[in-house]
């Protein structure tokens, strides 16, 4: 089993709180790794009353002790505690997404453990042939036994209401999470851009092997045969593209810096991607095939192509057939259809960065609002009312600040990824016996949360200090708890719930005195959760009549004005004013919470904004080139035709039309290609549908208008041809 955590770190320099990694003794070794230095956990050292160990990862090591060998045997103080320093680990081994600076023991203690709290996390290695779905058969058949095994917790019965079941998974499923369905967009958009750049490259090939047709003729009638000029045309393009290949390693190269510094946390690994010689090959393989592809047009075209009639053509000129411009057409039309597709994702990620923006997070002015965490270990204060007073003596001295406006403090602060979920029930709605109440998310906080965070009340009141120091039963609700629950948000006012599981809490009823406004709890892209605002200092909860506060709370202080950044090195010296080993974790302002949630739509967007730009920056290049070469080709027919009265205007006309044909034709497949492919989209959407067509309808105008300012330069000098000139040339 294992959890992620944090622990404290005192007596190095300034207290830190570092992340962690709890472990038992055997979680390493079922890995399958050892340490660079030391060793692993022994099953002792797992249990409560072993000694203190803990291994310290590869970075930790090297950032705090300076890489030296002898740190085995020397002691770190973690938690208040003193911990012999047992092992490093490789600098290679990374577990989860998740960065650990340290490895402790869980050191469960088992004889006092019952079924409960499912925060932990098991993870096993599979028999030789067995299959997940046999293990997820033994996890079924095992779990209503640990009932029996810890009694004093959830019944079974609890559990089979709940249906209760097993979940297991791989670990790569873990791993990547949902992030795959970004990278396979990403993926596929390069790929789009791919296809779009080979289109341009093979439209140029067809023009140059055009112009060659005469050469490759004369080669023809020396005795070359058609498949060796075909092979030396794809032996140039592959070259080509091998080079091009090259030049795109420089380039990732320095992208892959933008890229890990604008990457979402999200990503696992992003810190590990880099070149290696699997993206080498991978890059080389690419490269030879891309050659190929734009290679493949003017290859077949030559041999297919009548090279003794072109010895025969006895004039200069003579204007191209609509079959020597079949081949360019397609290709055309093909980038325009792959751009559109591009451009229809990147709008619709627009449209969803757009939505997200427009969501009401609960709060106002979060850039105004500084957060940080503050954890008080019990070997630094043991007893729960002195740490409920210590938490109260460090936010006074924040609200003292000059620079503060209004400060409080919390369990979770909005978006911060704590989360804390239990049952609660209403005494209005009562439970049967034997069900299970509705889940809700707790929070604890001090009065002054909501004004701090910009909230605002919608019936009731706000918590008091009074209510604090006298245990006062009451309690505030969401809107979206108060509506599931009572109907209304006035109508929860003076009701009662209370903490329970079944019959697991009996009494402890609290008064609903208010109703907070939603706040996006779990990012701006999900749903208002349903959370249950408790006193900071609590009696008669969770089953026991002690005084229960939470150790950890998160603090936010509003600045008064300027940055509220600025206020940090203040609160720290407040934070240590109180006590000097207790470090602040976890600084953000209240933005960067909230753009941290958009993390993964803005990646998206800007990946999808980039290749988009390149994929229509091709487009005007390949429909440019293709109707420029059209006019050159057409010079004599233009002239033909103004010599006999046709007008500027109706020539320009001409070739604009052909243009907005090409463009219209490429336009109305890449409609039919993007409702597919965006469907593929719909996970990463917010607020928009993947058939929007507002956004289609304006993808499918931008690359029409697009398409007549590319042939907009064509046109104009196919327009001022003079017919004189233009015959005298080709005659």
């Amino acid at each position: 089993m294992w959890d992620n955590s944090t622990e404290t770190v005192t007596g190095l320099a300034e207290p830190e709180v570092v992340p962690s990694m709890r472990v038992t003794h055997q979680t390493l070794p079922m890995l399958g790794v050892t340490p660079m230095l030391g060793r692993v956990f022994t099953e002792l050292e797992d249990s409560p009353e072993g000694p203190r160990t803990v291994i310290l990862s590869h970075g930790y090591w090297e950032r705090r002790f300076g890489g030296t060998r002898d740190v085995l045997g020397q002691t770190l103080t973690v938690d208040g505690v003193s911990h012999e320093i047992i092992g490093v680990m490789p600098e290679s081994f990374t577990f989860m997404a998740d960065a650990t600076d340290l490895y402790v023991p869980l050191r469960m203690d088992r004889a006092n453990a019952v079924v409960g709290n499912f925060s932990y996390q098991g993870i096993a290695r599979l028999s030789e042939g067995a299959t997940v779905e046999q293990a997820n058969a033994e996890v079924a058949r095992m779990a209503p036994l640990a009932t029996d095994a810890y009694p004093g917790g959830i019944t079974r019965e609890i559990l089979d209401q709940a249906q209760f079941g097993p979940l297991v998974r791989p670990l790569k499923q873990d791993v990547v999470g949902d992030v795959g369905s970004v990278l396979w967009v990403l993926l596929g958009t390069v790929a789009i851009v791919l296809l779009i750049a080979c289109a341009n490259v093979a439209n140029l090939f067809l023009v140059r092997t055009e112009g060659r047709h005469r050469e490759m003729a004369v080669r023809a009638a020396m005795g070359a045969g058609r498949s060796g000029i075909a092979g030396q045309l794809v032996l140039e393009s592959v070259l080509l593209g091998v080079v091009g290949g090259i030049v795109g390693l420089v380039f990732a190269w320095a992208g892959l810096r933008l890229l890990v510094a604008t990457g979402p946390e999200t990503l696992p690994r992003l810190h590990e991607i880099g070149i290696d010689p699997t993206v080498l090959g991978f890059t080389f393989a690419t490269s030879v095939v891309a050659g190929l592809m734009f290679g493949l047009f003017p290859a077949v075209r030559i041999r297919a192509a009548n090279l003794v009639g072109s010895l025969k053509e006895g004039g200069r000129g003579g204007g191209a057939g609509r079959e020597r411009h079949r081949a360019r057409n397609v290709l055309v039309i093909s980038q325009v259809a792959l751009a559109l597709v591009l451009l229809a994702g990147s709008g619709l990620m627009i449209r969803s960065f757009q939505a997200l923006r427009a969501v009401d997070p609960g709060f106002s002015a979060p850039e105004d609002v500084l957060t940080f965490r503050v954890a008080i270990p019990s070997a630094e204060v043991e007893e729960p009312d002195e740490v409920a007073a210590t938490h109260q003596r460090i936010l006074s001295a924040l609200q003292a600040l000059p620079g503060v406006s209004s400060a409080s403090m919390s369990s979770s602060v909005a978006m911060d990824g704590w989360d804390n979920n239990d049952a609660l029930e209403a005494e209005a709605n009562p439970v049967a016996p034997g069900q299970i109440p509705p889940i809700r998310r707790y929070k604890f906080l001090a009065p002054g949360y909501f004004q701090t965070l910009g909230s605002r009340m919608v019936a009731g009141r706000d918590l008091t200090w009074a209510d604090i120091e006298d245990r006062n039963k009451v309690v505030i609700l969401s809107e979206t708890l108060a509506r599931a629950e009572f109907g209304t948000a006035e109508a929860a006012v003076g009701e009662r719930v209370r903490q329970s599981f079944g019959e697991a809490a009996e009494g402890g009823w609290y008064e609903v005195v208010g109703v907070a406004a939603d706040e996006r709890d779990d990012g701006m892209a999900a749903d208002p959760v349903a959370i249950v605002y408790w006193p900071q200092v609590t009696e008669d909860f969770y089953g026991s009549e002690d005084t229960f506060t939470q150790r950890s709370m998160a603090y936010a202080i509003r600045a008064r004005s300027g940055t509220p950044t600025a206020l940090l090195s203040e609160a720290r010296e407040v934070v240590w004013a109180v006590n000097p080993n207790l470090p602040l974790a976890r600084v953000a302002t209240l933005e960067e919470l909230a753009s941290r949630s958009m993390a993964r739509t803005s990646f998206t967007l800007i990946m999808l904004g980039i290749a988009a730009g390149v994929a229509l920056f091709l487009g005007i290049v390949g429909i440019y080139g293709v109707i420029s070469y059209i006019v050159s080709q057409r010079t004599r027919e233009i002239g033909i035709r103004m010599a006999l009265g046709a007008e500027q205007g109706t020539v320009g006309r001409m070739v604009l039309g052909q243009a907005l044909m090409l463009a219209g034709a490429g336009v109305a497949i890449g409609l039919a290609g993007a409702a597919g492919a965006t469907r593929l989209m719909s996970s990463l959407l917010y607020g928009v549908s993947p058939m929007d067509p507002v956004t289609f309808g304006a993808v499918a105008t931008v690359l029409c208008v697009v398409a007549l300012v590319a042939s907009w330069i064509p046109a104009r000098r196919a327009a001022g041809v003079d017919p004189v000139e233009a015959l005298r040339a080709e005659g």
